[in-house]
């Protein structure tokens, strides 16, 4: 991986991690990521560690239905819950496909690299 790409990598890993909004499973891929920079398992774990934040990263759409379940009613409260899916709805009309919460914002700069980390 170019030197550059490792160096904005890291910095948006860091972003990650420190986002409230970053799960469970992604905060420890992306340690683990960190941990295996430089070593032979560096290419291995930069795989899994895109794989993770493919399958983490929350579509609006998804957004929007979770906050609007019952389920995200639980999670964040009803009045935060309807304010979330407002927001969603909001920013899906002006063309965003992707949650904007500070973990899938890192995630999405993440994965416009992910080409050039995989080399």
């Amino acid at each position: 991986m170019d030197k550059k790409v490792q160096e904005y990598v890291v910095e948006k890993t860091k972003e990650l991690t420190a986002a409230h909004s970053c799960c469970r499973e992604a905060r420890e891929e992306a340690e683990k990521w960190l941990g295996a920079l430089g070593t032979a398992g560096e290419k291995a774990e930069t795989a899994a560690y895109i794989k993770e934040l493919e399958e983490d990263i929350t579509s609006i759409d998804g957004l929007i239905a979770f906050a609007e379940s019952d389920a995200g009613k639980k999670v964040f409260g009803a009045e935060n819950a309807a304010k979330m899916a407002a927001h969603a709805k909001e920013i899906k009309a002006k063309g965003a496909k992707y949650c904007d919460c500070p973990a899938c914002t890192a995630a999405l700069a993440i994965l416009s690299k992910k080409d050039e980390m995989l080399r």
